[in-house]
């Protein structure tokens, strides 16, 4: 039985790793390209986040010719989050406003990807804002959880 179990979360492990970016956080989504996108805009808004832009690459890309999966970024921030981080190292500002993309994967599942602030926190050489990125983190995470979850 223990053989067993470990080989199903291997698997499941692997499965999302197969995704998954250095640096970037995958989230499955239980809905659509569309509604995952709105459900996240709405989540974005109603916890103070401005959403900057919408883009949807796989429209540039269909314009441009190009065969592509629907892939949409979504541009957002709030300078009450971000100012503080930049404070703790400014270069952060080049990954800020935060991104997340919303894109469907060759099996026909809808993921939200972020960047890990534990990510940025390392390729910035950020330090003495630990209390900052936690909270960034719990908030991504959360945010993100609401828009995919059932």
């Amino acid at each position: 039985m223990k053989t067993f179990i470990s080989a199903i979360l291997t698997v499941l492990v692997m499965t999302v790793s197969a995704y998954a970016a250095e640096g970037m956080i995958d989230v499955k989504s239980s809905f659509g390209m569309k509604e995952t996108g709105d459900r996240l805009e709405s989540v974005l808004k109603d916890n103070g986040m401005t959403v900057f832009n919408r883009v949807k690459h796989s429209e540039a890309a269909k314009k441009a010719g190009v065969k592509l999966r629907e892939t949409e970024l979504i541009i957002f921030g709030n300078p009450k989050v971000g100012s503080p981080l930049m404070k703790c190292q400014q270069s952060v500002a080049i990954d800020l406003p935060q991104k997340a993309l919303i894109w469907k994967d060759c099996e026909d599942n809808i993921w939200i990807s972020y960047n890990d602030p534990r990510y940025l926190k390392k390729r910035h050489n950020v330090s003495g804002c630990e209390e900052m990125i936690s909270k960034i983190e719990k908030a991504l995470a959360g945010m993100a959880k609401a828009a995919a979850a059932k």
